[in-house]
């Protein structure tokens, strides 16, 4: 176009690029009370249902008690993870093009609590052999949609809130929702499961898990005003998409990112085997189950407190370097524990290093890089980590089975210090970064 016609340089695709984002920055600034308010009770409500499922404790002991097998708890795991291994890559090809994600996040969120209601009913009217392959086939599925929904959620939320208000945000969700959580852990293992209500305590404990979930959705659906993309990928093919993955190893700092990734998950392969080892130690009951289980949820939550605004103010690095020091150290006491005072001590610990690793991991993906990479670079990250963690649990249920926990211990201590290392001396904090 003539300049005389376009004085300004209005109409350049460099312009309409700066108003898309000057229009997003403006439409994220006067929603974000809302929007906050609605990410909050979302987070509260869904947080506290899924703790219940994912905290090392309840899923570990039922497949214990419906098999006897540390292989079955190991198989669990691992189907969990294997359905978050397929379906990330498949979830940021359908929304990186997309002007708007909540309608497919509803949904895909949908899809997963519906496994949770599955998990209930099967416990419910199911019995025997019916039972156990009812129950895999819900967490293989369960973990499928869990990996899309991560994607699609974590997206939805760099889009509503400003990176320097997140870490509040999840800490103080997480807190609020881990208390709940921890509480109603306790009176699951103290109350449901060891007077087995309703005739199933973990089924009664899976359904109030749907319950909660099921409302925080609701409140997420009908709460959030999302903005349009201010800038967007064209849709491709999603194999077309994949052999595009390399470019995002271009940034050094995300590729050592990814490999700190993978030793951090490779050590939480060991998570669902330590009520396990503990209940050994101790005796597995269900006061066990609920006393360890406040702990776990109970450190979680209150470290949340702290963990987002030190990562709102000097970065999520930090966070992570301190979560994985404090799991260390946990496992290592529960290695060496051999009373209640040590193993309850170890549960505390590794509760406050994994909700610094939850909420560092996730949130510095999204500071790496290009806005419009952000959901392969979600989906990158959680394929990764879903390979490892569906292929380990297995592994790691074979080698008790064989060798006992000490080689597995070992292991895990050897991946969280490789992954300490490779973190401090690999890896800059994103914000500290040149643009």
């Amino acid at each position: 176009m003539d300049s005389l016609e376009d004085p300004d340089g209005l109409d350049t695709p460099a312009s309409a690029q700066h108003r898309a984002l000057a229009e997003h920055a403006r439409f994220v600034d006067e929603n974000l009370k809302p929007n906050y308010r609605a990410n909050f009770i979302h987070g509260v409500l869904g947080m506290t249902g899924f703790r219940l499922i994912y905290a090392p404790t309840i899923i570990p002991a039922y497949l214990l008690l419906l098999t006897g097998s540390t292989a079955a708890v190991g198989l669990g795991a691992a189907l969990l993870q294997l359905g978050a291994t397929i379906s990330p890559i498949a979830s940021g090809s359908r929304i990186e093009h997309r002007s708007h994600i909540l309608p497919y996040a509803i949904r895909v969120g949908s899809m997963m609590r519906l496994m949770i209601l599955g998990l209930a009913l099967a416990g419910f009217f199911l019995t025997g052999q019916s039972l156990l392959y009812a129950t895999l086939a819900c967490f293989l599925l369960l973990g499928f949609f869990t990996g899309a929904q991560r994607v699609a959620f974590q997206m939805l939320m760099s889009k509503l809130i400003p990176i320097r208000q997140r870490g509040r945000l999840q800490g103080y969700r997480n807190f609020a929702g881990g208390l709940i959580a921890a509480v109603l852990a306790w009176v699951a293992g103290n109350y449901l499961i060891a007077d087995e209500w309703l005739g199933n305590g973990y089924a009664t404990t899976f359904l109030f898990a749907f319950i909660l979930t099921s409302a925080g959705l609701v409140v997420l659906k009908t709460m959030i005003r999302e903005p349009a993309a201010p800038v967007s990928r064209p849709q491709l093919p999603m194999l077309e998409r994949i052999k595009q993955f390399p470019e995002l190893l271009q940034d050094r700092d995300f590729a050592w990112f990814l490999v700190v990734q993978c030793f951090s998950t490779m050590a939480r392969v060991g998570a669902p085997f330590w009520t396990v080892y503990a209940g050994m130690q101790l005796g597995l009951d269900g006061a066990l189950i609920g006393g360890l289980s406040f702990l776990f949820l109970g450190s979680d939550t209150i470290s949340n407190v702290l963990w987002g605004p030190m990562g709102d103010r000097w970065g999520f690095k930090l966070i992570y370097v301190l979560s994985l020091i404090s799991s260390i150290a946990g496992v290592g006491l529960l290695l060496v524990g051999e009373t209640e005072l040590p193993v309850y001590a170890a549960f505390v610990l590794l509760g406050i290093g994994g909700s610094g690793w939850m909420l560092a991991s996730t949130t510095m993906v999204l500071e790496f890089g290009q806005t419009e990479d952000t959901p392969m670079r979600l989906a990158f990250v959680t394929t990764l980590e879903g390979a490892i963690a569906a292929a380990g649990p297995i592994v790691a249920g074979i080698l008790i089975a064989a060798q006992g926990f000490v080689p597995l211990f070992a292991i895990v201590l050897s991946a969280l210090i490789a992954a300490l290392l490779l973190l401090l001396f690999k890896v800059r904090e994103p914000r500290n970064r040149p643009a």
